[in-house]
């Protein structure tokens, strides 16, 4: 698709219900992303989601998905400490979680959990810029590799993930222009988020992308829709239906 200039799309899923819908889209690729720390646990931040959870997450979209590449990421803690325990968590991954990728954060510095699990035949996205496991490192979440140095090792680091042989690269909340050079620079596709319209392709997260969550709007995001305000909506109006017992009517009766 790189080749052939043709745009990659991705979104998240985090359960067999929306894996169909977004399926069914037409998307390219599903992305089980640690995300789910953030919108279906409420957590502050990516890091308290266990293996153990994502394989769950993983299971449920893998069940609802007929078409689309399926891509898990593994968790904080899963992949940084040892190459050994980067395999072991990416065949558990592949095994139970029936994922047909996996996608870690970080470059040079985690490249041999990275090499050990490409030699396993374990295929790898990776995920440069804005590396959310590493928040209390940055933190902060604005955009990252504003920098001449940053920018360079950014680059360095991709150059480097698609020798060690991943397939993919997440780009994200980097400068426009400079994910541009990462995308020319690299034969592997990019895949944006907070990056530019010069990746190769686009991934949201599909709560933010259906607008199910308030109080969240980056830059980047475009919504397509306002479902929490029609879902509110609709659950006040059952409520109401209820109470005044227009629900159940004789016709929803047996």
């Amino acid at each position: 698709m790189k080749f052939d200039k043709e745009k990659i799309t991705m979104l998240t899923a985090y359960d067999f219900t929306t894996a169909k819908m977004v399926d069914a889209g037409g998307v390219d690729a599903i992305l089980i992303g640690d995300s789910a720390a953030n919108v279906m646990a409420g957590f502050e931040t990516t890091l308290p989601i266990t293996l153990d959870q994502m394989i769950y997450h993983a299971q449920s979209v893998v069940r609802g998905t007929d078409r689309a590449l399926v891509v898990a990421d593994l968790p904080f803690g899963t992949y940084q400490s040892n190459p050994e325990k980067a395999l072991e968590s990416a065949v558990r991954m592949m095994k139970e979680g029936g994922a047909h990728a996996v996608k870690i954060e970080g470059g040079k510095e985690i490249s041999k959990s990275i090499k050990k699990i490409i030699n396993a035949g374990i295929p790898v996205m990776g995920h440069l810029g804005l590396t959310p496991q590493s928040i209390y490192k940055f933190g902060t979440y604005k955009v990252r590799a504003k920098e001449e140095a940053e920018a360079e090792k950014l680059i360095a680091d991709a150059q480097l993930l698609e020798e060690l042989g991943c397939f993919s690269i997440v780009l994200e909340k980097i400068p426009a222009e400079l994910a541009k050079k990462v995308t020319e620079s690299i034969s592997i596709p990019t895949i944006g988020i907070g990056a530019g319209a010069d990746c190769d392709g686009q991934v949201l997260v599909y709560h933010d992308m259906v607008g199910m969550n308030k109080g969240f709007s980056p830059k980047f995001l475009r919504r397509y829709l306002d479902l929490y305000t029609e879902i509110t909506g609709a659950v006040a109006q059952y409520v109401k239906d209820v109470k005044s017992v227009e629900f159940p009517n004789e016709n929803e009766s047996y």
